[in-house]
């Protein structure tokens, strides 16, 4: 009878992480190009960004080749309309030579509701069109965006609402498709 209730709690662990890692594995590359197609490129980087609802925004300062900085990048929240529960963030690249434009990650100036306009936006609604855990690949001027979310939890497990998501974020001037895995 020991031998049996050692295994249950192994058992048990595998079951909650296998679906988490066979669900990175399938995880689906989506790509896209902005509207915005210049010569920029920056400063390469990467970085993870752990949001919660007692720290639910991130930014980030990128710089130009030039060591300039160029870029604000920024996660915010997004839940029901007059609640504070959070059900998705929003990933925003600004320009700031060209502050017109409040996002640079969409493919047009209008946006539109296609799947691959739409991968700034970290929905896990399964009827959100973008996988929540694609690697989203964005190509902006000259440079790319890579977002992938690599960890999120809702609370209570059953709701649309988030209490956790990790996001990780490169950037970098060589197409990441191309990257070895």
């Amino acid at each position: 009878m020991k031998r049996m209730s050692s295994a249950v709690p192994t058992l048990v662990i595998f079951l909650f992480i296998f679906p988490a890692l066979a669900q990175n594995a399938d995880a689906p590359t989506i790509y896209a190009e902005s509207f915005r197609q210049g010569s920029t490129q920056i400063t390469e980087d990467s970085f993870d960004a752990r949001l919660t609802p007692a720290n639910p925004t991130y930014r980030e300062t990128i710089k130009d080749s030039n060591g300039t900085d160029r870029y604000t990048l920024d996660i915010t929240p997004q839940g029901p309309e007059g609640d504070t529960r959070i059900t998705s963030w929003r990933v925003t690249l600004r320009d700031l030579k060209h502050g017109i434009y409040p996002n640079v990650l969409l493919t047009s100036v209008q946006g539109s509701g296609e799947d691959k306009d739409n991968l700034w936006w970290l929905n896990p609604n399964h009827f959100g069109g973008v996988p929540i855990r694609a690697k989203r690949i964005m190509k902006v001027d000259n440079f790319y965006v890579m977002i992938q979310v690599k960890d999120l939890h809702f609370t209570p497990l059953d709701s649309p609402y988030l209490d956790t998501m990790v996001v990780h974020l490169a950037l970098t001037n060589s197409d990441p498709r191309n990257a070895k895995q």
